[in-house]
């Protein structure tokens, strides 16, 4: 390794430690003293410095939202409950609220099942356990589609067209003929319900949704669909790359690629 390289990688770790130390609250990650306990103390300076030091500091994604991913994924992954934790309190020590937490482990049910959402929530209680409360203040509600619309499918109407146009129209009219009862369930529940509570935002929640798509890596028709919701309530090509790029180091590059060539799909189309 040249002086230059040894330079950047030492410039990458302390950029990524003192990042680390602001989202973990330590002076000392925990994460280092596992890698030297096993004699990879090096293997531990890289991965801190790439990933805390470089990948973290890239523009495009602010800090609060590359945690509300990294939460959104971690609960689709389902077996990360001491890095959801880490990441729950990461996210707080940033600017995140408990309820914004809660709202996007709740988003993730639809996509990642209950049982996951279930251990996520665990994860999270843990997490807050002994600290103070954070309850925002009331804030006013932004005008919604869906506003003043008690029928829940009707509401689930408004909100799907709203994110997704004819798309999530279409994907409900191609189950009518095999399992109409299951397009009524998204309707209903995934967008009548859940896409319509508060303390997240549209565009949030497409963030959110992006994130799980990439991490459950089986979901890449969905993952293009929302995508393109993404980009239809206010989100940003860039949003999407970064998201992506973000998550190869929590759910792999494997994961990543493919949901990169997906992005790259839907950019072409739009």
């Amino acid at each position: 390794m040249s002086d230059l390289q040894q330079q950047d990688r030492s410039t990458s770790f302390a950029q990524g430690l003192k990042l680390i130390q602001q989202l973990g609250g330590a002076d000392r990650p925990a994460v280092l003293d596992l890698f030297e306990s096993i004699g990879e103390a090096e293997f531990g300076e890289q991965c801190v410095g790439f990933i805390y030091g470089d990948v973290y500091h890239r523009p495009g994604l602010p800090l609060p939202e590359r945690q509300l991913v990294t939460v959104a994924a971690l609960t689709a992954l389902g077996y990360a409950g001491s890095q959801l934790q880490f990441h729950a309190k990461a996210a707080l020590n940033v600017g995140c609220t408990r309820r914004q937490l809660i709202e996007a482990v709740i988003h993730v049910s639809s996509f990642a099942g209950f049982p996951a959402t279930l251990n996520a929530l665990t994860a999270l209680k843990a997490a807050f356990d002994g600290l103070p409360d954070d309850e925002p203040p009331a804030e006013e509600v932004p005008a919604v589609p869906w506003a003043g619309i008690e029928d829940r499918y009707e509401r689930g109407l408004a909100a799907m067209r709203a994110v997704d146009g004819e798309a999530g129209e279409k994907v409900a009219a191609a189950l009518q003929d095999i399992a109409p009862d299951l397009a009524g369930y998204i309707v209903e529940f995934t967008f009548g319900e859940i896409y319509t509570r508060p303390h997240l935002s549209l565009r949030h929640r497409e963030i959110v949704t992006i994130a799980a798509c990439v991490a459950l890596g089986t979901a890449l028709p969905q993952l293009k669909v929302h995508i393109h919701g993404l980009l239809n309530v206010g989100g940003t090509e860039r949003e999407v790359v970064e998201t992506v790029l973000h998550l190869a180091f929590y759910c792999g590059f494997p994961a990543a690629l493919n949901a990169i060539a997906a992005a790259r799909e839907v950019f072409a189309q739009r």
